[in-house]
């Protein structure tokens, strides 16, 4: 790509030239906000002539309406948070661009000390519990069309819960999950890290399902942009995209570099948070969590139309989507997969061939891409009547 010198080298002006220089990133204190922190302390950024101002939220709300509005030029986001606001759920519809995945796996699921006294311990388990014990269950997720409202919709009906009837579901920021498990307010969660650990640490909560049980290798959160900003700055986003691909890469090169992220991590200006948490979620082969995957050899940054699509169905198959979309027309138009596949050239990282991956998920279904009306349309559990948009 003319214009760089390469992954470790300096800007060149010329006709590649940054269109805007410092870039505005949304952040939440999360450990999967590795590679925005990381990129920005160690550097990465100014490789490619970029400056990152990282700016941290506190809820998803407040990033969707920042991102939306223009005050963030792009964010570390929900990917079925940018799919929602694509669609126009909740809102008038707004086109977004996907850059780039930030991470695979990363969120668990956890139950109160109640459930677990009770003999609670997994999804089955939960099921057999409401069916001798009815009330009105909560558990909370983090954002409703977000990728934690999707999964723990997905682990509770294939455990044959339907979270439409069987229970309520309520929406809180991800650092008020464990104080409100211990108050006594919800029956369980899904949130992504450290703070599932932090209730399972503080012992408000235990560890009932993983993310990556849902789904293995499942797609985190994403580097999302306003499709009019990434139209008008690409040269600025391949720089962006380029320089978050090398602080993926070393993120998973060593342990020791996830042990120095896990204390920058902690400060009170990003996640703050323990180290020890932070390390745990790391690094962890240590605790027995769900690994968090940031590069795996350029697989887990691959913005997949696969990925895109399989958020669309779920949003289908809740009634957040009134009908089937053209699934694959709005994935293509969402994710940005020509542009990442120059950024990676600018970060020498290798891209897969094709746009589309498989996986079979908890249930045994398995999502490709190749038929997603009919896989919307396929599972037992489902919301039989549409959601209200005042209601989203």
């Amino acid at each position: 790509m003319a214009g760089f010198e390469g992954s470790a080298g300096g800007y060149v002006a010329g006709s590649d030239r940054l269109e805007k220089a410092s870039v505005r990133i949304g952040f939440m204190p999360l450990a999967d906000c590795a590679p925005l922190v990381m990129a920005s302390v160690l550097g990465f950024d100014e490789r490619y002539g970029l400056r990152l101002v990282l700016e941290k939220q506190h809820s998803w709300s407040a990033m969707r309406d920042r991102l939306a509005n223009g005050e963030l030029d792009a964010a570390q986001a929900l990917y079925g948070l940018l799919y929602g606001l694509q669609m126009g759920v909740g809102g008038a519809p707004r086109d977004m661009a996907v850059l780039m995945n930030l991470n695979q796996n990363g969120q668990s699921i956890v139950l109160s000390r109640a459930l677990a006294a009770a003999g609670v311990g997994d999804g089955r388990g939960l099921a057999a519990l409401m069916a001798a014990q009815p009330r009105r269950y909560t558990f909370a997720h983090t954002f409703p069309t977000g990728n934690h409202a999707m999964f723990l919709c997905y682990w509770l009906a294939a455990a044959g819960i339907d979270p439409t009837t069987d229970a309520t579901l309520v929406t809180l920021p991800p650092g008020q999950m464990a104080a409100n498990l211990e108050a006594g307010h919800m029956d369980g969660f899904c949130a992504g890290e450290p703070w599932s650990r932090r209730a399972v640490c503080e012992a408000s909560g235990v560890l009932a399902g993983q993310s990556s049980q849902v789904w293995p290798d499942h797609p985190g959160k994403a580097l999302g942009a306003r499709q009019d900003f990434a139209a008008r700055h690409p040269n600025t986003c391949r720089a962006l995209v380029a320089c978050l691909l090398d602080a993926a890469r070393w993120l998973d090169a060593s342990p020791a570099n996830r042990e120095v992220a896990a204390e920058v991590l902690a400060s009170p200006a990003y996640v703050n948070t323990g180290s020890d948490v932070l390390r745990a979620c790391l690094l962890p082969r240590r605790s027995g969590f769900p690994e968090l995957r940031f590069f795996g050899g350029g697989a887990a940054t691959f913005p997949w139309l696969s990925d895109g699509m399989w958020f669309l169905t779920q949003q289908r198959r809740w009634g957040l989507l009134r009908e089937d979309p053209d699934y694959l027309a709005v994935a293509r138009a969402v994710n940005q997969v020509d542009l990442y596949r120059e950024a990676a050239l600018l970060a020498g990282v290798d891209v897969p061939g094709g746009v589309m991956r498989s996986s079979t998920l908890m249930d045994g279904k398995v999502w490709d891409g190749r038929d997603p009306a009919g896989y919307a349309a396929s599972f037992a559990i489902h919301r039989r009547e549409a959601v209200a948009l005042s209601d989203v």
